[in-house]
């Protein structure tokens, strides 16, 4: 059996290569009434804020009220984000609520249907989630020299750059995926990774070398109408240097340095961590680590990734034997569930679940994830929220309160009016 430590790994994720990203065709956005406030002004290559510059000549986003147009026009200042938690204090003695965190690594929208398969399913079972995107894929192809890796020439990816009809798809899909309460985080850009053999992978990166790759993750998202050209495209309904909060790093590479980078743009979160078991988050560097958790596996223990079980079940291959899928898709909507159940009736710890837009082994890890959503989303106490919404509500608690409930172990169910009371 594969080490449980086996990290997500990258793959050339284009529909003619063996690892396919999977999405799905691109909802189209109405244009309704509403007031445009146009604002010149802007630098391009750095995070663009609620108070720099916009663009005439973009057509109106699918929502009501004052909308500020930023920059080029790629972006726009709507107010507040819809449909987020209501974040109280916990009372005295009060259990906490069972947070739950589904997560998806790049989020293209393609022909498999997947990014909107999921922001549906959300939707339908009252849950949020974080989209951590991919920058280049809000680049085409034939604009690929615009990216500039750290260590590697203008171009350079591991993974593909989207077609213009996929990235204006993905436009579709993050716009709705943002008005639905889902968070839109990063996963950078190119996607290169030390563990995969990439020589210049994230593990090697510098704190400058990071700081360049987070630059044009912003880059790519507020400035996006001047890379692709799509004049006619609406702006996403939120000012990407507020809504960028976090995000998770390709194969789970270089937090030491990334967390420095991090922390001088005010992130309050990071995803990069590796193989910890179900307890309550603890700060690393003043950032909240969410790290992938060990989940039941048999007689281990697995990372809660989706490419974590497939390793463990068909090694290398995205394509094992078929008569095996049935019992690997029980096998891993088992590990999910057996994890919620174990905290959910135990110290109430958040559960963080990994994915990708991928149909390795036939699909089965997408559809091991919908039934885990379906079966505790609606649950009495739990809570589907995106990272920065359970970020909002850990800031909000006493912190004597979450040093009590870190002492858990994450199967233990502690009588919660006395515990913390």
């Amino acid at each position: 059996m594969k080490s449980h430590r086996r990290k997500e790994r990258p793959g050339n994720r284009s529909r003619n290569v063996k690892i396919a990203l999977a999405v799905l065709a691109g909802c189209a956005v109405t244009a309704l009434a509403l007031t445009l406030v146009l604002d010149d002004g802007g630098e391009p290559g750095r995070p663009v804020s609620s108070d720099a510059g916009a663009g005439a000549g973009a057509s109106a986003p699918a929502w009501d009220g004052k909308v500020k147009v930023l920059g080029d026009g790629s972006m726009s200042d709507t107010g507040p984000q819809p449909h987020q938690l209501k974040v109280e204090k916990l009372k005295p003695g009060e259990k906490p609520p069972q947070f739950v965190v589904f997560s998806w690594d790049g989020a293209l929208e393609n022909d498999d249907h997947l990014f909107s398969r999921f922001r549906e399913l959300a939707k339908a079972n009252d849950a949020t989630m974080t989209f951590f995107l991919s920058g280049i894929y809000l680049v085409p192809n034939e604009k690929r020299s615009l990216y500039q890796a750290p260590q590697h020439s203008p171009g350079s990816s591991a993974i593909s750059f989207p077609t213009d009809e996929h990235v204006k798809e993905t436009l579709a899909q993050l716009r709705l995926a943002w008005q639905d309460g889902n968070e839109i985080g990063t996963h950078f850009n190119g996607h290169f990774c030390t563990d995969a053999g990439d020589s210049g992978g994230g593990s090697t990166w510098s704190v400058d070398d990071w700081k360049q790759e987070i630059d044009q993750a912003y880059s790519f998202v507020a400035h996006w109408k001047t890379n692709t050209g799509f004049s006619t495209e609406a702006p996403l309904p939120f000012d990407y240097a507020k809504e960028l909060v976090g995000g998770r790093a390709p194969c789970l590479e270089g937090q030491k340095n990334l967390l420095q980078a991090a922390k001088t743009y005010g992130w309050r979160y990071d995803a990069s961590s590796p193989g910890e078991f179900q307890v309550w988050p603890t700060k690393a560097n003043g950032i909240w680590n969410f790290p992938l958790q060990l989940l039941p596996f048999g007689n281990t223990q697995v990372l809660s990734m989706d490419f974590n079980f497939l390793a463990n079940q068909s090694g290398a291959s995205t394509e094992g034997d078929p008569k095996k899928y049935s019992a690997w898709e029980q096998q891993t909507r088992n590990g999910y569930l057996d994890g919620f159940e174990r905290v959910y009736n135990g110290s109430r710890a958040p559960l963080f679940i990994g994915n990708h837009f991928e149909t390795w082994n036939g699909g089965i890890y997408m559809q091991a994830i919908q039934d885990v959503m379906q079966t505790v989303c609606k649950k009495d106490g739990v809570r589907c929220v995106s990272f920065k919404e359970l970020a909002d509500w850990l800031d909000a608690q006493d912190p004597k309160v979450l040093d009590q409930l870190r002492r858990l172990d994450p199967a233990e169910a502690p009588d919660w009016p006395t515990y913390l009371k």
